[in-house]
């Protein structure tokens, strides 16, 4: 069933609001101007989706995790992708400074390690065939452990993430357990995703069922996602489970439809890499000192703790 156009308007009134909100996060990181895009109520509605707690500071250099750092390292080169909504990296307010789950993670890693962090922003898709260059030393963007990744990648634990759905609230989706679900319907993903895989790979559920295939569309900001679906040109998201939890509390006329499947999801290095034993020790010691449930409270994604990182393990299986 479809909503009126002026209803459908009505609905997404908040919606619009935040969603300006988080495409504005993006233009910032590009050094736009907030009085350039409206000022004062995007901003409130960024300051208030943006948790800015200091979890991280009191967390000390651990000597025993800092000795399996490969001899002469002091400091490493991060990518991490800008995408607009918690607890994804986001700009604050001053068009410089980064938020996230990812940041927090990664800037109290570097703390028990004891090392400094040159953090550069890249695309998505862009930051794992720049790890194999030797262009960034490690990649951090909510990577999910996948077997076809661990051809190329090195991932080191630090939470379980996954892979879900949500829609608007007058879909007639209630939860998507199957693929054949999405048959002629639009879905919007990230570009260079698991997400954008997974859609790709199993299009041929709807054609072999005798089924209009859905249609995938990739973008590479969050914001330009949620646009689609408040403007109706997208029917379904298909997205992270953190993510999508976030986005739903904070906007009215979505809903999250379910978690479809489990990863996990690491900080990724080039296949091969030594720093992959000292990065295990570090996380796992903020598992130790309480550091890492702090984080994972700030960002709300208790449920997606895990009890002791590890090297790349398989994919996980449902």
């Amino acid at each position: 069933m479809r909503t009126s156009t002026r209803s459908r308007k009505r609905i997404f009134a908040p919606f619009a609001l935040i969603t300006s909100a988080t495409l504005l996060l993006t233009a910032c990181g590009s050094g736009s101007d907030d009085s350039a895009v409206g000022g004062t109520a995007q901003a409130a509605a960024r300051s208030d989706a943006i948790p800015t707690e200091d979890v991280v500071s009191a967390v000390r250099k651990d000597e025993a995790a800092a000795r399996l750092l490969p001899p002469g390292v002091t400091s490493l080169t991060v990518a991490v992708s800008v995408g607009g909504t918690p607890p994804g990296t986001s700009v604050l307010d001053d068009g410089r400074t980064l938020a996230g789950q990812d940041i927090d993670f990664t800037q109290a890693v570097a703390k028990v390690l004891g090392i400094r962090l040159k953090t550069e922003q890249a695309s998505f898709e862009a930051i794992l065939p720049a790890l194999d260059s030797g262009k960034y030393d490690v990649g951090v963007s909510n990577f999910g452990v996948t077997t076809e990744r661990l051809k190329t990648i090195d991932f080191v634990t630090y939470i379980n993430d996954g892979q879900g759905f949500a829609a608007r609230k007058d879909s007639e989706l209630k939860k998507v357990t199957d693929l054949k679900q999405l048959c002629g319907l639009n879905v919007a993903t990230g570009a260079g995703t698991t997400f954008e895989a997974t859609l790709e790979e199993n299009k041929h559920v709807c054609t072999d069922a005798g089924k209009k295939a859905y249609t995938v569309q990739t973008y590479s900001e969050q914001g330009a996602i949620w646009s689609s679906v408040q403007q109706g040109r997208s029917d379904v998201v298909m997205s992270t489970i953190n993510g999508l939890r976030y986005a739903v509390a904070h906007q009215e006329g979505v809903k999250f439809l379910n978690e479809f499947h489990r990863l996990d999801v690491g900080f990724a290095f080039k296949k091969g890499t030594k720093l992959a034993p000292a990065v295990q020790a570090a996380v796992n010691k903020l598992i130790a000192d309480g550091t890492y449930a702090k984080i994972l409270k700030k960002w709300g994604t208790t449920g997606s703790a895990i009890e002791k990182s590890q090297i790349s393990p398989p994919e996980l299986t449902d």
